[in-house]
């Protein structure tokens, strides 16, 4: 199944370093990501996992949870995240979803359905497509996909700045510029007609063209 951004994200229940859960459930009335790796004790993903980790305070303080993915079983996450914890000085306190049998992996099109149906003999390269980051919105909707290769270690500060714009943009009739950042310009929304907009700024905003409507950030 291909999935696309303003989809909604395959439930799946699942085991997790944190018990069993169902994804949806799981995610509740908040937002949600879910990044994963082609294999445990691998050295980028353990690099990116301790990072998460280090940003979990941040994803939380924007009402966002954290679920890692690593096509092995539980019981190898568990001895996993005690290398990641010495080695990363962070201890990784989100769950981790166990996927032996691979279904989580295909049901979100990282894996071909003849991929098989167990981890076991798989290695890191064979298992390398499953290395994409998911955020989830409270509706459930696929907001942002972001696949990486095994060699390049993923940039979660840019995830981190994407919640910001998508939970901005999601909030106000606004869209972000390049390389946008928290408290920086915005630009009013194409769909918003000049009247409609003298309405929620008064004090005017800056148009190099007429579709190109800068304003300071809402608060």
């Amino acid at each position: 199944m291909s999935l696309r951004i303003n989809e909604t994200a395959p439930n799946f229940t699942a085991e997790t370093t944190h018990g069993a859960i169902t994804f949806h459930d799981w995610i509740g009335d908040g937002w949600a990501i879910l990044f994963s790796h082609p294999k445990d004790f691998t050295p980028v993903c353990t690099t990116e996992l301790g990072y998460m980790a280090g940003l979990q305070p941040e994803f939380a303080k924007r009402n966002c949870k954290i679920i890692g993915l690593s096509v092995d079983p539980v019981s190898s996450h568990g001895r996993w995240a005690a290398d990641i914890q010495e080695t990363q000085g962070h201890a990784v306190n989100y769950p981790m979803i166990g996927d032996p049998e691979l279904k989580v992996a295909k049901l979100y099109d990282m894996l071909p359905a003849d991929a098989g149906e167990t981890s076991e003999g798989r290695t890191a390269a064979t298992n390398a497509t499953v290395r994409t980051v998911f955020v989830v919105g409270p509706d459930k909707k696929i907001k942002l996909m972001l696949s990486y290769p095994m060699g390049t270690g993923r940039n979660f500060d840019e995830i981190l700045r994407v919640v910001d714009s998508m939970q901005l943009t999601a909030k106000y009739k606004v869209a972000t510029p390049v390389n946008w950042k928290q408290g920086e310009d915005v630009i009013i929304l194409p769909s918003v007609s000049d009247d409609e907009a003298k309405q929620t700024y008064p004090g005017g905003w800056k148009a190099s063209k007429p579709y190109l409507r800068i304003v300071p950030q809402p608060k």
